[in-house]
């Protein structure tokens, strides 16, 4: 057996010093090492990540876990606070541990770089039989198609958890593709429970754990050792499952009556969130058309097509033509040499493992399209993709050389190419010999607990861990708004009693130069007290406090008061001002809120049934924005399709706001007041759109 061939587990009879000497010398260590140094150096080379996700749930998510916030707040980043937090718990502690920034994120990409490891080990898995260094070749063409995926780079050396979870997935299902090879009860068991784990740990996880049962169908046998051993599989991951959520599950099923809150609540109906049902639609696509040609979209350099920036990606149309080229040649032996296809499918092993690899892809494939089209959520089949593409590669240019170098040149040409041209690294700073975040806060913010309010939908909530022990956080208008009615009103009010008169607000204060320092804005005033208004509070810009935080990127969105941004000191650029002052019972209160809100209610309510497709989640609680002086605005947003909705001046307004989507008009308030005007709506090739049936 060839040294490339080698299995990782370390034989009987050597002593452990002389196993571990062959294991360092073989070409497999080399690879793991160069995969380990490539992926750092990436990562330093990309700089320190501080993406939205990070600021908004991530380093929450690990803090929540370790100190049990359910009792002191309330969405303090929106539904993601009551995500499985646990995944997140090693960037937190290494974060927190006094490590620089640039010593926590080589840790990080350390530990993912361990993916490329599994794509090597895949690809000897699958590899068509042939010499060593043939093998060895296409292994090392597979690890490098998989490491320039561009949302794989993007994410190392960050605080995502969709690689290390990644790795969980294409573990699992590299234990399937040996058992598919060589039959072994135990690889099936701990296909199961790493599969089942990864899962837990990120639910998105659970279409390739499902996708997996197709590689358990391939393993030999007759039909009742493959029940069996179908049994077993579903078996492991349920245990590996429960074993990772049931702690966490626990808290949110005591707290909110739903172990998986705030998802599935339409079959476990906490009052404490809406039972609709909750999907993103951002990359999911609009017709039979557009999903069979997702594969050569994504090879341009342009943003929205399967993630927010641009990461153009040619392995999926790749594979495709691959696997038709595949198929097509089989039909043609079959067709000229029916004995002979058939024994290479049945005596061949690796065959039989690169059909199940590829008939589990593209079952993977469909059921991710249908339910995110996300590619941060496809990294493991990413990494499948490319050794299914160059396996596919090596086998249809067997005895052809010269046309798979020119092939693969092409390949890795394109493929690279667009890294360095077409691809956008978002979120990234420079590095600093400081810890990740170096957040100043005032000493009494420090050591006075007390209830603060955020608004917005990227909630900031990273700073929560260095407010005074004690203190709660809430975020009123994220990704779900939060009203004063119902059972999640009554916990806000309960929460409002207990801190009170300890009440404060944190906000962003996106202006800069010395400009942060010239008050209140007067806009960001305005939102807060609109926000806070159905509670009975008020902003008391008297008592503020500033907190600063280095190394920070900017926010998604910036908005100027003037018609030219400011200009930006490079010292300043990376540096974040927030505001805290305190919230006081409200004085008095306009009676044309009061007066506006209702109507504006059944005009919303009557848009979202006439045009369910668009307006989705329905029932969302309305929020207010405006003053009396420019006007009142009552507005929705549904997170399902980007869209928000909104009654002003008269009007029925409404915008997509993620891609820029033109404003558009639904008829006068009027209009709606009176009864529903007919509709037409839905999702089109170019874009959303609404439009008013005029009667003839």
């Amino acid at each position: 057996m060839s040294s490339a061939e080698d299995t990782l587990v370390l034989p009987r009879r050597p002593a452990l010093l002389t196993a571990l000497a062959r294991f360092i010398c073989s070409p497999r260590f080399a690879v793991y090492l160069c995969c380990s140094l490539i992926v750092v150096l990436t990562s330093y080379e990309l700089g320190k990540d501080m993406a939205w996700d990070t600021l908004d749930y991530h380093f929450y998510a690990g803090f929540s876990a370790l100190h049990h916030r359910f009792g002191q707040d309330y969405f303090p980043a929106g539904p993601q606070s009551y995500l499985n937090p646990y995944v997140y718990v090693p960037f937190y502690l290494l974060a927190t541990s006094g490590l620089t920034a640039p010593q926590v994120a080589l840790i990080l990409a350390a530990v993912q770089s361990v993916i490329l490891w599994l794509a090597y080990e895949l690809a000897l898995a699958v590899a068509p039989p042939s010499t060593p260094r043939r093998r060895l070749a296409l292994a090392l063409c597979a690890v490098a198609l998989a490491y320039g995926e561009p949302v794989l780079l993007n994410e190392l050396g960050s605080s995502f958890a969709d690689i290390t979870t990644a790795e969980l997935v294409v573990g699992g299902w590299l234990l399937l593709v040996l058992a598919i090879r060589r039959p072994a009860v135990l690889r099936l068991a701990c296909a199961g429970l790493l599969l089942g784990c990864a899962t837990a740990l990120k639910l998105t996880n659970a279409i390739h754990a499902v996708s997996a049962g197709v590689l358990v169908l391939f393993v030999p046998g007759g039909w009742w050792r493959r029940a069996r051993d179908a049994a077993l599989f579903c078996a492991a991951g349920a245990v590996g499952f429960a074993v990772v959520a049931a702690p966490w599950a626990v808290g949110l099923e005591r707290h909110f009556g739903n172990p998986f809150f705030p998802l599935l609540n339409g079959i476990f109906r906490s009052p404490e969130f809406t039972t609709a049902r909750i999907i993103d639609y951002r990359f999911i696509p609009i017709s039979l058309g557009a999903a069979l040609w997702r594969p050569f979209a994504m090879i341009a350099p342009d943003a929205m097509v399967h993630v927010e920036w641009a990461s153009p990606d040619l392995r999926y149309a790749l594979l495709l033509l691959a696997m038709v080229a595949a198929s097509t040649s089989w039909v043609w032996r079959q067709m000229r040499r029916k004995a002979a296809s058939g024994a290479d499918l049945t005596h061949d092993d690796a065959a039989r493992a690169r059909v199940a690899l590829g008939l589990a892809f593209l079952v993977d494939w469909s059921l991710w399209l249908t339910a995110s089209g996300n590619s941060r959520y496809f990294i493991p089949m990413a990494c499948v993709a490319a050794v299914l593409a160059i396996a596919l590669l090596f086998r249809l240019c067997a005895g052809r050389p010269k046309l798979l170098n020119y092939l693969l040149l092409a390949v890795f040409g394109v493929q690279f190419l667009q890294l360095h041209m077409g691809t956008e690294y978002p979120s990234r700073t420079g590095w600093r010999d400081e810890p990740w975040f170096q957040v100043s806060v005032p000493r009494a913010l420090a050591t006075e607990p007390a209830l603060y309010f955020n608004i917005g939908i990227e909630s900031d909530s990273f700073i929560a861990p260095y407010l005074a022990p004690g203190s709660g956080l809430i975020n009123l208008e994220g990704d779900y708004t939060l009203g004063p009615r119902g059972a999640g009103g009554r916990r806000i009010e309960s929460l409002i009693r207990r801190y009170s008169p300890h009440l404060r607000v944190l906000v962003r204060d996106i202006r800069r130069g010395e400009s942060h320092e010239a008050g209140f804005p007067y806009a960001v005033k305005v939102k807060l007290n609109d926000a806070l208004d159905p509670f009975g509070l008020q902003l008391d810009t008297g008592q503020c406090a500033g907190i600063v935080v280095r190394g920070i990127t900017s926010p998604i969105m910036t908005v100027y008061s003037g018609s030219v941004p400011p200009k930006v000191s490079p010292t300043d650029a990376d540096i974040g001002h927030f505001i805290s002052c305190a919230v006081v019972p409200q004085t008095t209160r306009d009676p044309a809120i009061a007066a506006g809100e209702g109507p504006a209610n059944v005009v919303l309510d009557r848009l979202e049934d006439a045009c369910p497709a668009l307006f989705q989640p329905r029932r969302q609680v309305s929020y207010l924005l405006g003053d009396e002086a420019h006007g009142y605005i009552w507005a929705r947003q549904y997170v399902n399709t980007d869209m928000s909705a909104w009654v002003a001046g008269g009007w029925v307004h409404f915008q997509r706001l993620n891609d820029g989507g033109k404003e558009g008009y639904a008829g006068t308030v009027t209009a709606w007041e009176k009864a529903p005007p007919p509709v037409t709506c839905g999702r089109g090739p170019d874009g959303y759109f609404l439009r008013v049936i005029r009667p003839h």
